[in-house]
């Protein structure tokens, strides 16, 4: 006991108290550590990113056909040829003619460091996201990503913008609203799946990517040419099985439910039977003041 008491001596205050708080948070961790519901979410995570690594890492070289696209489709439009008709192992680029500079800075890196960068930027920003999650509800997002596990693993194996364009979602309600706005726009022009999340943004922020979804629109007027390619390149690409990958972008709603006290409530019925009552209790409103409230206009 003494030669402890005289060995602390030699360690100063600060150093003391440091250690401190160092001890009290490694007890803390390990008590959350053992809540049932941490450990249960634990291993969902564990199992859906051990069979998530395995995959890509079993696919090897034949992983990132759809990035290959992108990638190539700039190389092929810079050298004056067709993006939306390549030739060689590459799949036609489907998206506006407008946005072939945005992928610009990326595809000019050789494949293997751009399909490093593409999918290790995707990866680390999707992990970031379920920490967020996991912070706010622990086994609601393991629950949740374990569902989604084949949509993100398939998006994470061919390189599928969809899941970019779902974290592009994410940033967006993150963000103010003349950002938001943008990020929804461009998600939407390439996919038109996020039309339906509006609602997720904020009112000002809907009114924005409602302005930007509409100068996207006159992009591609302004390069109609290369649009009319697009479309032919759309509706040409032969027949499309069911696009289960597209399901990714249900993970964009989380960060809206995951707020609310009860995030699930909507799923009993007694919620449905409030949410009318209380609509009918609301006096009536014309739908042009509905319409400016959703878009955060005002009076």
């Amino acid at each position: 006991m003494l030669a402890r008491s005289e060995g602390t001596h030699l360690i100063d205050r600060p150093t003391r108290r440091r250690a401190g708080v160092w001890r009290r948070a490694i007890r803390r961790e390990i008590r959350r550590i053992r809540e049932r519901r941490r450990q249960l979410a634990m291993v969902l995570l564990i199992l859906v990113f051990g069979l998530a690594a395995a995959g890509m890492v079993a696919r090897g070289e034949a992983a990132g056909a759809d990035a290959r696209a992108y990638w190539a489709a700039v190389r092929i439009w810079l050298n004056g040829g067709d993006p939306y008709h390549p030739t060689g192992p590459f799949l036609p680029y489907v998206y506006p003619p407008w946005m072939l500079p945005l992928f610009a800075p990326w595809a000019l890196l050789p494949w293997d460091v751009a399909w490093f960068v593409w999918r290790g930027v995707v990866v680390l920003t999707l992990l970031w996201t379920i920490h967020w999650a996991y912070k706010q509800r622990p086994l609601e997002t393991a629950i949740v990503v374990a569902l989604l596990g084949f949509p993100f693993g398939a998006n994470l194996d061919t390189g599928n913008i969809n899941l970019l364009l779902t974290l592009l979602l994410w940033g967006a309600q993150f963000t103010g609203p003349v950002v938001a706005g943008l990020l929804w726009s461009i998600a939407t022009w390439m996919k038109w799946a996020p039309l339906i999340l509006l609602p997720i943004l904020a009112p000002r922020a809907r009114l924005w990517g409602l302005v930007f979804l509409a100068a996207s629109a006159l992009l591609s007027l302004a390069t109609l040419p290369l649009t009319i390619l697009q479309l032919q390149a759309l509706f040409g690409f032969g027949a499309r099985p069911l696009r289960l990958d597209y399901l990714v972008f249900l993970w964009a709603l989380v960060p809206v439910l995951w707020r609310r006290p009860d995030p699930f409530a909507w799923l009993h019925t007694s919620w449905w039977v409030a949410a009318l009552s209380r609509l009918r209790a609301q006096p009536t409103v014309g739908l042009g003041r509905r319409l400016r409230d959703y878009l955060g206009l005002g009076a």
